[in-house]
């Protein structure tokens, strides 16, 4: 699969994380909004390129079709490149490949009509979007102007995501850094109600290493991961109930005891984030409004603009390399 540029981040195999929950007050509340942030439009490409919200659309859904975990890839990828450096198409190698793909696909298919307008920041945001409201999720507004990042370094990744095993006090701190509310990082956790994990990132809960009593006694998990040590590649969805559909029951789930990561779980359990995981468990129109606020929140973080970006014609490559 092709593949947007190469940050290299030590990720956990999940839809997305808050990156951890798309996403409470809107960035646009901000009395003083960043230059570049203050420059983003919802009709930024309204003459350049005025069917770039079609095109895009037309090609994630059709890749959605065709392979069901492009959704779930995508969410996390635009997780990640916006929690690490902003959100400016500068990713890393470690994710499902039809995430890489769909954009890949829609950036071609942008490239036919408007050539060298749309970036890849701009695609990857989009399509992130449609994919959330293919699945059921809610719509919301993407402003439009980003650039695409025109250094990429692997150092910059360390302490910037969060991984399966990460304390309520370590995402609480990694959100705070970000200017996201405790609240803001339960709703955006709610992106693993679609996706899958690698059971290498859970097999110490499952098999009992941890001391949990149910995850130590849980059959069907530890039947499924069975042969993880031997092959890496197996995976069990974050929300076991309805993983291909965008909604609430992971909330429903983690009250259940049935969270699939440690750091998903421990949410229902933390006095400061455990009352909004049983808000959104109850509520899902809640859950979908503070989602919707949210990722119109992460997808303005860190963007850059004018000359301190551009626009890539293959999003896997900068427009001019150095040695």
């Amino acid at each position: 699969h092709s593949q947007i540029t190469v940050k290299r981040k030590n990720l956990v195999d999940v839809a997305s994380y808050p990156l951890v929950a798309s996403f409470a007050a809107l960035v646009a509340v901000q009395l003083l909004a960043p230059p570049a942030t203050a420059k983003l439009t919802t009709l930024y490409y309204q003459k350049t390129c005025p069917n770039v919200e079609k095109i895009v659309s037309d090609v994630v859904t059709t890749k959605q079709i065709s392979t069901p975990t492009t959704a779930a890839g995508a969410l996390r990828l635009f997780f990640h490149d916006c929690f690490v450096g902003g959100c400016d198409a500068d990713d890393n190698v470690s994710v499902p490949g039809d995430g890489f793909d769909a954009i890949v696909r829609a950036k071609t298919a942008l490239e036919l009509q408007c050539p060298g307008v749309v970036s890849c920041a701009d695609v990857l945001a989009l399509a992130t979007r449609e994919l959330v409201l293919m699945l059921g999720g809610p719509f919301y507004r993407v402003r439009l102007g980003r650039k695409d990042a025109l250094t990429s370094t692997a150092a910059s990744i360390a302490g910037n995501l969060p991984g399966p095993n990460v304390t309520v006090d370590q995402l609480i701190s990694l959100f705070a850094r970000r200017h996201f509310t405790v609240q803001e990082l339960v709703v955006l956790s709610g992106a693993h109600t679609v996706g899958f994990s690698h059971c290498s990132q859970f097999a110490s809960r499952i098999f009992g290493y941890d001391g949990l009593a149910r995850d130590a006694h849980d059959p069907a998990l530890q039947k499924a991961c069975a042969n993880y040590v031997n092959n890496p590649t197996i995976a069990a969805f974050n929300d076991v109930m309805t993983p291909g559909k965008f909604d609430n029951m992971y909330y429903q789930n983690l009250l259940r005891g049935l969270g699939l990561l440690a750091s998903d779980q421990a949410l229902a359990l933390d006095p400061r984030t455990k009352p909004f995981v049983h808000l959104y468990a109850a509520n899902q129109t809640a859950f979908f409004n503070d989602f919707s606020r949210a990722m119109e929140k992460v997808s303005v973080l860190g963007v850059k603009a004018g000359r301190k970006g551009e626009v890539r014609r293959r999003c896997d490559v900068f427009n001019n390399l150095t040695t």
